[in-house]
């Protein structure tokens, strides 16, 4: 589903049609909600999976823009608050029992926020109500990072709806750039040379650094093409937008 632009497409399938957008961690292995408690689903009323987020206090989730945002033929307008939940405490979507599902009270979408190649990629969603699970700090980025999500391992596969993780290597400004026109050094970065990757569905799912919040997942070309790293919101740029 990365095809051109994974986000877009994402954006597409899962905030106009309605369809499951459960695509995820592709090379990867499972996790653990008691590890990562922090780690989200937002997913529509009915229970579809749009996409992750990340506790980064009781109340609120740090996401991408565009897991806020319905594309359709007016424009990009925001998702209403009504329409979204957030799945905390829960390692497999589909065990409905287990975990805190939380409405959501108030959608903030950056405001430059157009398009996920033009960047500023980036929500946060205040809950109806506080949380009772660990929360995540922001950070800065280092060599490599734990990328989080539920649904598919493959490019291909059916969505796996447990919770995954993979580490994939953060790559230099310099290299992000040659590889995708689109990237803005310091409000980006990217990470992965083929094999582990985030996919669609794992949009606005942590990118964890030494324990810290550093991206979040924003687009990409495919899921896990050699050659083609994926590209995340660097939260450090928007530490004083964000407030946390």
């Amino acid at each position: 589903m990365r095809g051109k632009r994974l986000a877009v497409i994402v954006a597409v399938i899962a905030l106009v049609s309605g369809a499951s957008t459960a695509d995820a961690i592709v090379g990867g292995t499972p996790a653990r909600v008691a590890d990562t408690p922090w780690v989200v689903a937002i997913t529509t009323t009915d229970g579809q999976l749009i996409c992750g987020g990340a506790l980064v206090a009781p109340d609120k989730v740090v996401t991408a823009a565009h897991c806020a945002t319905i594309k359709g033929v007016v424009g990009r307008n925001q998702r209403p608050a009504e329409q979204l939940r957030v799945v905390a405490g829960r390692t497999d979507l589909r065990a409905t029992g287990e975990g805190i599902e939380a409405a959501v009270a108030n959608v903030w979408r950056h405001p430059e926020y157009k398009d996920v190649t033009k960047g500023d990629d980036v929500a946060v969603l205040t809950l109806a109500r506080s949380l009772p699970y660990r929360t995540i700090a922001l950070g800065e980025v280092g060599e490599d990072g734990v990328v989080l999500g539920w649904g598919r391992t493959a490019e291909s596969s059916p969505p796996a709806m447990t919770l995954r993780k993979v580490t994939v290597p953060i790559l230099p400004d310099a290299e992000c750039v040659a590889k995708e026109p689109d990237y803005r050094p310091g409000a980006m970065l990217c990470a992965g040379r083929g094999g582990r990757d985030a996919c669609a569905g794992d949009s606005g799912g942590p990118l964890v650094v030494r324990g810290r919040l550093a991206g979040v997942v924003s687009f990409g070309r495919g899921c896990a093409r050699a050659d083609e790293p994926g590209v995340y919101t660097r939260l450090a740029h928007y530490r004083s937008t964000l407030g946390f």
